[in-house]
């Protein structure tokens, strides 16, 4: 009879939580054995340079977000080397998204929802979103449920981290626009209130703990009103290389505030002058996330960060994975017209 009331119990507890749903049901993978499946044809069909990602003394990382059967080549090697119990995610807060909520800026959206709806289960919410509620200034923070479900950037990198951690435990971030200035302020009221917790429940970066940050590269062709350079092969061309350009230049080697700074005149549309405007979802995230994380790692271990490892591709590129026998789509077309590049890189302790 006592076992009957505790399964009761467990039942009603379960039902009553409020849990985030999925957005994008096409580009993720959400039933574990198509998953699995996926998984398998990356490890057997993986690009040339992924010997480049090791896994000693990483503990960030710059992922993708787009469909899988676009970008699994760029996701898979990242993820296959990420095993720690809890990971801190900072995601974009799309164009579509802003409109929804009347276009915040400044500030970082934290969710409430107890857990997430995954592949293998619902995804478990780190206790460290819940401090960060408690002691960062509320000028900086707002809690938007809405905002996180109308969201994909955050979701789309749940699948890949639960596959290889069933039991992974997340705290999920939107990052705004804001001045340079203004993220240095936040960044390093938050790497405050995450080192503390670090320190609190002696936890290893890299070991216990993982810094991962979600964007995109370049969105190019006309759906995207960005095409300066035209829409043939040669503009494709230019484009990605640019791209590449700006991964290597500003992703491998060490990192430090200046790197960061100088990236935004690449990346942030105020900022550019004279040079080719790559629109990166991320560019917001990318910085955020990047100055937050070397900030956490000084306090915690006195190091700095290099990053050592990038992959890039693109959708025109590469074209759809040949996966069969799943639910798996694409959520856009691939063309010259129309095609989005991505990459992964890896930061390492110096």
């Amino acid at each position: 009879m006592k076992t009957v009331i505790i399964i009761c119990l467990v039942i009603i507890q379960l039902s009553a939580q409020n849990i985030r749903p999925v957005r994008d049901e096409v580009g993720f993978c959400w039933r574990g054995y198509e998953m699995d499946s996926l998984i398998s044809w990356l490890d057997n069909n993986s690009l040339e340079n992924t010997r480049d990602f090791k896994s000693e003394n990483l503990v960030a990382a710059i992922s993708p977000h787009d469909d899988y059967l676009y970008a699994g080549k760029v996701y898979s090697p990242l993820y296959k080397l990420i095993k720690t119990k809890e990971v801190v995610i900072f995601g974009v807060t799309h164009g579509t998204v802003r409109k929804e909520i009347n276009d915040p800026s400044d500030v970082i959206i934290l969710d409430s929802f107890d857990r997430w709806k995954c592949t293998y289960g619902n995804v478990g919410i780190s206790p460290l979103r819940e401090r960060i509620k408690k002691e960062i200034p509320s000028r900086y923070l707002m809690i938007n449920d809405k905002a996180q479900s109308l969201e994909h950037s955050i979701e789309a990198l749940l699948p890949f981290l639960q596959h290889y951690n069933k039991d992974i435990k997340i705290t999920p971030i939107m990052v705004t626009r804001a001045s340079f200035a203004g993220m240095d302020s936040l960044s390093s009221f938050l790497a405050g209130v995450i080192t503390k917790y670090i320190k609190d429940k002696n936890l290893i970066p890299g070991k216990d703990i993982f810094f991962l940050i979600s964007s995109d590269a370049d969105h190019y062709g006309e759906d995207f009103s960005n095409s300066p350079l035209g829409l043939n092969t040669d503009a494709h061309l230019k484009a990605t290389d640019n791209d590449k350009r700006i991964s290597e230049t500003y992703f491998k080697g060490e990192l430090s505030k200046e790197k960061i700074f100088n990236l935004t005149s690449e990346l942030w549309p105020d900022t550019i002058q004279d040079k080719i405007t790559p629109l990166w979802c991320g560019r917001y995230s990318i910085v955020f996330g990047l100055l937050t994380t070397i900030k956490i790692i000084h306090d915690i271990t006195g190091k700095s960060l290099s990053g050592n490892a990038v992959l890039y591709s693109d959708s025109w590129t590469n074209g759809v994975i040949p996966l069969k026998g799943t639910h798996m789509g694409i959520t856009a077309p691939f063309s010259l017209k129309h095609w989005v590049g991505y990459l992964s890189a890896g930061f390492y302790l110096r």
